[in-house]
């Protein structure tokens, strides 16, 4: 049963995260087309965001764990292994690419002169997370699926 919950929450914590990321994806072509003060303008609406890193880590960790317990079952185990490498890819690219952008803007609310390569630099790290994360998902996923109960033993006189 602990695997069977680690799995579900597994995919729901990574869809979840999915969301903002996918946001970002389908917004990209619109943004990169706006100017100086519409990109500003529009940015003002990610206030808050950052609370869509609580699902992120708890996405890190019950796969890693999911990972852990399933180990005995090399298919699964591997894929929720994968699934956690990606989401631990989605986070160092945040980190590297999207949170410094942030910083450089005080979040949002000043806008340097050379703006246009901090929005490509913040735009194109949340579009890589978007496919990052999707293939975590998928992973994931896969790994639920390709489980297969504990075959019992059953004994007739």
């Amino acid at each position: 049963m602990l695997v069977r919950t680690l799995q579900f929450l597994s995919i729901i914590l990574i869809a979840v995260y999915m969301v903002p990321q996918a946001a970002h994806l389908i917004e990209y072509p619109g943004k990169m087309a706006m100017d100086r003060e519409a990109y500003f303008a529009v940015q003002q609406v990610y206030a808050g965001w950052s609370l869509s890193a609580v699902p992120l880590i708890g996405a890190i960790v019950v796969t890693l764990a999911l990972a852990w317990f399933g180990r005995s079952r090399k298919t699964p185990a591997t894929l929720a292994a994968l699934s956690c490498a990606l989401m631990v890819a989605v986070l160092v690219v945040f980190l590297l690419r999207v949170a410094p952008m942030n910083t450089v803007t005080e979040q949002w609310t000043t806008m340097p002169e050379a703006w246009e390569p901090v929005r490509a630099r913040w735009e194109n790290g949340h579009a890589v997370n978007a496919v990052i994360t999707f293939a975590a998902l998928i992973c994931a996923t896969l790994s639920a699926l390709v489980w297969l109960p504990e075959r019992s033993v059953q004994i007739t006189s």
